[in-house]
């Protein structure tokens, strides 16, 4: 099982420091939840129906033709490496959310591990090529018009562009989803992220109706249960507070980099995390966690990610630990 952020238990018994008096920045979450109204108690008590209207209302909120909902965009990586033959040429844009690796090769398909200045090159010798953009961790952006343009090389021989868009909702004009229908381009959209619910487990596959069936009927019945279903309702249809939530988001990770860059760590980021490249993550992730403050931390390339602070209380807190580990660092 790969490491993920959000490993809080884990680090307050490492740590000894209760789990109440954690600051959790490992996630890249976004930290002010939807709101939404009390669950009714049917959709406790029923089986989930497919025909309640929520792929509609994916579709419609991210301009796709189509959207297949899945308990996370995490059941879609699992899934789509078995939709094609063993032995696909595979090219995985890193670094990269480590899931999408291990489904492939587990299927049994051949990896390449690219840097964004090798694709060109690789381009025309693989079957697969898959991105996450923004980049987790880096939240380096691909333009469209670029990523289009691969698709057209990769559908051309019968391939596919895979584009995992879980940090993409507070910039949408990046999206391929107006794209998805066309053969060989499938985008995936995570729920949890930008709506701060990720225990919800709620994602959808934006992609043509034949590949769409295909996965549905591998999930078999059943796959996103009644409340997942009734939240994703709820909260795709909200378009005032999908406003807000944007702009709150690009304001507080503009003022994390500000805040980072006042003590000589220099980041880059999307909407939902900064991330920090250094040779010393791993002992700037220790002296964070012993202050409380939990950090994802990267080994390849050695760089730590720093989610969102909630209110000003976490955003001082942050910033003394800041001033403490700079002092103790001279």
């Amino acid at each position: 099982m790969l490491e993920h952020g959000g490993r809080l238990r884990a680090a307050a018994q490492h740590y000894g420091i209760p789990l109440a008096a954690w600051l959790d920045l490992s996630t890249g979450l976004a930290p002010w939840p939807f709101e939404f109204p009390a669950l009714p108690a049917s959709v406790w008590q029923r089986l989930p129906e497919a025909d309640d209207g929520l792929a509609a209302v994916a579709a419609q909120r991210y301009g796709a033709a189509q959207a297949l909902p899945v308990a996370g965009a995490q059941a879609a990586i699992q899934l789509l490496p078995q939709l094609r033959s063993a032995g696909s040429r595979v090219g995985i844009v890193a670094p990269c959310y480590a899931e999408h690796a291990q489904a492939w090769q587990r299927a049994g398909h051949q990896l390449l591990e690219l840097r964004d200045e090798a694709i060109e090159a690789a381009l025309d010798e693989l079957d697969v090529l898959l991105l996450v953009n923004p980049n987790n961790p880096t939240g380096r952006v691909f333009a469209p018009a670029q990523l289009l343009a691969w698709h057209a090389r990769l559908a051309e021989r019968g391939g596919w562009l895979v584009v995992d868009e879980a940090f993409i909702d507070a910039t949408p004009e990046l999206s391929l989803a107006a794209h998805s229908h066309t053969p060989g381009l499938i985008v995936l959209r995570s729920f949890g992220k930008f709506y701060g619910l990720a225990g919800v487990r709620l994602g959808f596959v934006l992609a043509e109706p034949s590949l769409l069936n295909d996965l549905h009927e591998r999930l078999g019945p059943w796959a996103v249960s009644g409340p997942a279903r009734w939240l994703g309702l709820s909260c795709l249809a909200d378009e005032a507070a999908h406003r807000q939530q944007r702009l709150r988001l690009q304001q507080a990770s503009q003022r994390l980099a500000d805040l980072l860059g006042e003590y000589g760590l220099l980041s880059q980021g999307c909407a939902l995390f900064q991330w920090l490249p250094s040779p010393r993550a791993a002992a700037l992730d220790q002296q964070f966690a012993r202050r409380g403050i939990l950090l994802r931390h990267f080994t390849q390339p050695q760089s730590l990610r720093f989610g969102l602070p909630a209110t000003e209380h976490d955003w001082q807190r942050l910033r003394l630990a800041l001033d403490d580990i700079a002092g103790s660092n001279r």
